[in-house]
């Protein structure tokens, strides 16, 4: 080995001890004849000293070093004069006398700062991305990640389950996304799909007798990206024979919980996670993954509105729409550019608009609301009655502003859902020491496609309905929930699974519903179909997002500053330059050819 310590683990009880350390030139301080370097490597930094009267190396090695530079110093350690401990390292109150210095790489100016956590422009990073990586940040993001994965194997194989690997190379099937596609070489026209999901094979794990299984699986995905979705992605994927709906959800409490306590201490995980219904979570919070870390819960004003002369929202009701709202605290003084920035988000998300009442003073009881308080485009529609009775609805108080959104409900869910969490992140109402996990369930088993003319699948095709409502696949399909399961968490989906279908008449009766033939059922599902009849047993499972549980608790806000090499919001790797084109004769080897 070129180093026998890492530079982070020096500490005052090592002075007087030699050693080798190697690693990359942190910061270089050259005061007029000694030379300071804070040698740098994943460990942490430590200070090393050039003396040119004790270095037995050329001391000019030693003045041309600059910003990260590879070096290997031999030196003994020593502790650092008085007054000049350094409080913010953890090597801090030690230096190590250098006695010989090696140059084992120069390196040219780096594009960007690596000593410092400052902005840099995306494309620069991603370019640049082994540079990036030398960040400290960065190296504790992925060092988090690993530990992550790590306590997911302990907490796994503590409990019985069996770590197996699933093929990546498998057949297309409808799972929600697009494919991406593998020619064949050896089977001309034919064509493998990367997978989204193991879900089949687990399934077809659990009718092998495995009972528990789990797998840290890479997943892929050709769908339009976002800051907390990436094409190519990691995820837990685990399944169980004979449990029911409740044994994974406690199994994934305990999993996230201990993780979150283990290594990130100083965040608070509230116990236990709440179950929240859709229906109630959509109601309450207009988000099917809601922050629970903040309030801000919509209320029906509805009764109210018909009171009202104000149209437009007595016309949502009439409609069969819904007319809902919050009250905003301390936005009152809200300036109008901020307003108008409230009123676009809200049409961005398909509102026709956003009514904004916003109440001076200091009072508390809606009683004493005066009409001289009230400031908004409807004040005419709306006697002071009525305000004051908006006001006690939405548990509003003077300095607040009320945000009210009509029309059909899944545009008032879509526009108040983000409002609510677009003014928590202008009031500060989150706290990000907290994790407020939660699982929301009792989802719809089917929604209705207008455009396809046919049941369509919320979670996917293989979800079981509840047992009490499966008489309804024969005589209303849309009633009927699913016996699957969301986990959330701040504001995130984390992962969902469901309790699987495991007999094939009620699996062919499902691919019915969603337009399937039979002989499509038997091109498409044919080997899943004949293993639910050679004694498949009850399983379930769940599939959890390993790159957005580190993104949560690492504390960042996208995906990408906790993978090492991620693609960039347009699916692009930079540094690689992918996807790019081929050579001819590769695509001749695979029967291919690219047209216009």
């Amino acid at each position: 080995m070129l180093k026998d310590r890492d530079c982070g683990s020096l500490r005052a009880a090592d002075a007087g001890s030699s050693v080798a350390l190697a690693g990359w030139v942190d910061r270089r301080r050259d005061h007029g004849g000694l030379i300071f370097i804070d040698l740098r490597d994943r460990s942490g930094v430590v200070q090393v000293v050039i003396n040119p009267e004790s270095i037995e190396s050329p001391y000019e090695d030693a003045e041309r070093v600059r910003g990260e530079w590879v070096l290997r110093v031999e030196g003994d350690v020593s502790l650092r004069p008085s007054g000049t401990v350094n409080d913010n390292l953890a090597t801090g109150e030690v230096e190590v006398a250098v006695r010989s210095l090696q140059v084992l790489n120069a390196s040219s100016p780096p594009p960007f700062y690596i000593n410092e956590d400052s902005d840099v422009d995306e494309q620069l990073r991603m370019r640049h991305r082994h540079l990036y990586l030398r960040r400290r940040r960065m190296q504790s993001n992925i060092v988090l990640r690993h530990r992550i994965v790590k306590h997911i194997r302990d907490f796994l194989d503590e409990r019985g389950f069996l770590e197996i690997e699933t093929p990546i190379l498998i057949k297309s099937t409808p799972e929600g996304a697009r494919d991406y596609l593998v020619p064949s070489r050896v089977h001309p026209g034919s064509f493998y799909a990367l997978p989204q999901s193991p879900q089949q094979l687990k399934q077809l794990l659990m009718v092998g007798g495995f009972e528990r299984y789990f797998q840290i699986a890479r997943c892929f995905r050709d769908e339009d990206l976002r800051a907390d979705r990436q094409p190519e992605f990691t995820q837990l994927d685990f399944e169980m024979s004979f449990v029911e709906r409740e044994d994974i959800l406690d199994l994934i409490e305990e999993l996230y919980a201990t993780m979150a306590e283990k290594l990130v201490p100083e965040k608070t995980v509230q116990r236990p996670f709440p179950r929240l219904a859709y229906a109630d979570a959509m109601d309450r919070y207009g988000s099917d993954k809601p922050d629970l870390r903040f309030g801000l819960e919509l209320r029906d004003v509805a009764e109210t509105v018909q009171k009202s002369d104000f149209q437009v929202f007595r016309n949502a009701l009439a409609e069969g729409g819904r007319v809902k709202g919050f009250a905003a605290p301390g936005l009152a003084s809200l300036p109008r550019r901020q307003v108008d920035e409230l009123t676009e988000l809200a049409r961005s998300r398909g509102a026709r608009g956003l009514v904004t009442i916003a109440l001076d003073g200091d009072w508390t009881d809606p009683d004493d609301l005066q009409a001289e308080q009230i400031r908004s485009q409807v004040t005419r529609f709306f006697p002071i009655e009525l305000m004051r009775e908006l006001a006690r609805t939405l548990d509003a108080k003077g300095g607040d502003m009320m945000l009210l959104v009509g029309g059909p409900g899944a545009v008032v869910y879509n526009a108040l859902g983000e409002l609510r969490v677009e003014v928590a992140r202008r009031c500060e109402l989150a706290d990000p020491d907290v994790l407020a996990y939660a699982f929301v369930v009792d989802f719809p088993l089917f929604g209705w496609d207008d455009a396809g003319e046919r049941w369509d699948s919320v979670h996917h095709p293989f979800t079981s309905a509840r047992p009490e409502d499966a008489p309804l696949l024969d005589t209303d399909p849309g009633a009927a929930y699913a016996q699957s399961y969301d986990l959330v968490c701040n504001g995130y989906e984390m992962g969902g699974g469901s309790i699987r279908i495991h007999t094939r008449e009620m699996q062919e009766k499902v691919f019915g519903l969603l337009g399937f033939s039979k002989e499509s059922m038997d091109e498409r599902f044919g080997h899943l179909l004949s293993a639910l009849e050679s004694g498949a047993p009850p399983h379930g499972g769940i599939a959890m997002g390993i790159d957005r549980v580190a993104m949560l608790l690492a504390g960042e806000d996208n995906l990408r500053e906790v993978i090492a090499f991620p693609k960039t919001q347009t699916a692009s790797d930079l540094l690689f330059n992918a996807p790019s084109e081929v050579e001819q004769s590769q695509l001749a080897e695979l029967h291919l050819r690219v047209t216009e």
